[in-house]
């Protein structure tokens, strides 16, 4: 494939930061840096343009904060104009980093989020000899122990603008790893580990495998086969990617345990909420309930087989 090269002044251009203004502001309205730049929103763009043209762009501090759910992570902040130029990159190069990816790659795609992922789960369990077991696993510490120098090296293979590659490098050497939060992250882990998917789908010959970010599913027909390619993908991430996979990793039969996946318990016949989204909803039905965490939880529930569960915790609902 053809490197990319001559994209640096689109993406800077006046009309491509002003779009990526309007992007990066959708639902972020009531921020203080939101406010702030929209009092002068024509000067602030050129400013930033005026930047990037010289090339004297310089990530700064991050505010890092922790936050403890689904797991206990630290979150980086930037201030609002440099994400505005995250979102003016993607809008330019996003399509490569897309292309790059199999069709089982998940999250922060367009089209390809939770549900795109359950139903290709769903799809590939009613083959129920060819899905008898599950590999489940995810890799330790994934965005902070993104390796800078093979990024970089995958960057160069694809992108031959050195003003682009200058730009992304001074993203990428802002934290250690990838910086959770950064709106380019999601993108660049998800290109980071590529090869690793067409690793498994054209050396490996893994039919049914499903990656959203650094969650991996695969099923089998048999264990022996899942154990040998545990050992072959710990192998091919460290050497390749320096990766290690979580020793929480799991090899079990589906029909009597289920996989539980993306907030679903799947088996060959049917789809349950996971009970943590089934607790945290009655306990919301019961002290705080309000129209936008309802209809939150009926999305979820729409996707499942819990018609009972869903009368039970919304029966009293004025929605119904």
């Amino acid at each position: 494939m053809k490197r990319i090269n001559n994209v640096y002044d689109k993406i800077i251009s006046i009309q491509n930061l002003l779009l990526a203004h309007k992007n990066a502001c959708k639902g972020k309205s009531k921020q203080r840096g939101v406010i702030t730049f929209k009092k002068d929103i024509e000067g602030n763009i050129r400013r930033l343009h005026e930047k990037l043209k010289a090339c004297e762009y310089k990530n700064p501090p991050y505010k890092v904060f922790l936050i403890y759910e689904p797991k206990e992570r630290e979150i980086y902040v930037l201030p609002y104009e440099d994400r505005i130029i995250h979102h003016a990159i993607l809008q330019v190069i996003g399509e490569m980093f897309r292309r790059n990816l199999t069709k089982n790659t998940f999250s922060c795609i367009t089209g390809r989020g939770i549900h795109k992922a359950l139903r290709g789960v769903k799809k590939a369990l009613q083959n129920k000899v060819l899905t008898r077991y599950a590999l489940k696993l995810d890799v330790t510490k994934f965005y902070p122990s993104v390796d800078h120098d093979i990024l970089k090296w995958m960057l160069m293979r694809k992108i031959k603008d050195k003003r682009l590659l200058k730009l992304l490098f001074e993203i990428i050497d802002s934290a250690q790893g990838l910086a959770i939060g950064n709106y380019l992250s999601q993108f660049l882990g998800n290109f980071y580990l590529s090869p690793f998917d067409h690793w498994l789908k054209e050396e490996m010959k893994v039919k049914d495998v499903f990656r959203y970010c650094d969650d991996v599913v695969i099923f089998a027909d048999n264990k022996h086969d899942l154990h040998n390619l545990l050992a072959a993908i710990k192998a091919y991430l460290w050497d390749n990617l320096k990766l290690d996979v979580k020793g929480n990793y799991q090899i079990f039969p589906i029909e009597s345990r289920g996989l539980d996946f993306l907030g679903y318990v799947n088996d060959h016949d049917k789809t349950l909420l996971r009970k943590s989204i089934k607790v945290k909803c009655a306990k919301m039905m019961k002290y705080n309930p309000n129209r936008e965490s309802i209809a939150s939880y009926r999305g979820w529930m729409k996707w499942a087989d819990c018609r009972n569960l869903e009368r039970k915790l919304f029966s009293n609902d004025t929605q119904d």
